[in-house]
């Protein structure tokens, strides 16, 4: 009897092994399943990937960065402008009213005789 149920052991061990590795690979095919399924769910919700989220944090990191260099520069020249006061721009020679006018009927004149010569041209 001992012989016999000592079959009856191996068999039921070997029938359990079968279905501890049948249940093994039922659970890697329901991972996978799984696993593809949130996936497309993911990709459908138009989330961000990881490595793309830091890619664009790291940039945002450094223009934030070159902005404050930059309004530490434009600080220093506004200081500069300030310290310089009238002396940093000296106002520009202003032309006296006759020239002005003289200038003015000068440009009037040179259009006028564009205009004429563009019309006898036209009737050639």
């Amino acid at each position: 009897m001992t012989q016999t149920s000592s079959r009856i052991m191996d068999e039921f061990a070997k029938l359990m092994n079968g279905a501890a590795g049948a249940a093994q690979g039922i659970k890697r095919e329901v991972e996978t399943a799984v696993r593809s399924q949130m996936e497309r769910f993911l990709g459908d919700m138009d989330i961000v990937q990881r490595e793309d989220f830091e890619a664009v944090r790291e940039m945002a990191v450094k223009a934030r960065e070159e902005n404050d260099a930059l309004g530490k520069k434009v600080e220093a020249l506004e200081a500069q402008l300030a310290g310089a006061g009238p002396k940093a721009k000296k106002p520009a020679a202003r032309k006296p009213a006759a020239a002005k006018s003289a200038a003015a009927k000068s440009a009037a004149a040179k259009r006028a005789s564009k205009s004429k010569s563009a019309k006898t041209a036209g009737k050639v």
